[in-house]
């Protein structure tokens, strides 16, 4: 093969990836819709339920923040 055959093939497939990456994305956007429309009437519904899990995952995202943050200082002191 030579070059412009290779450059090509190579647009070719790049338009094929980028297309199935756009589906793929268009399919994530609707599962996150549904997701969301299911987190939004469990909310409603479980309102007590719903606070406590949020703080629940607060709490765990800000410890692992925090380990994080520790040990990237650690390793800086010498």
């Amino acid at each position: 093969m030579d070059t412009k055959k290779i450059k090509s093939k190579a647009s070719e497939m790049k338009a094929d990836v980028q297309k199935m990456a756009e589906k793929e994305i268009a399919k994530a956007k609707q599962e996150l819709k549904k997701v969301e429309k299911l987190v939004e009437d469990y909310a409603k519904k479980n309102p007590e339920k719903a606070a406590m899990i949020s703080a629940g995952i607060g709490a765990a995202l800000g410890a692992a923040v925090a380990v994080l943050l520790g040990k990237a200082g650690r390793g800086k002191k010498k």
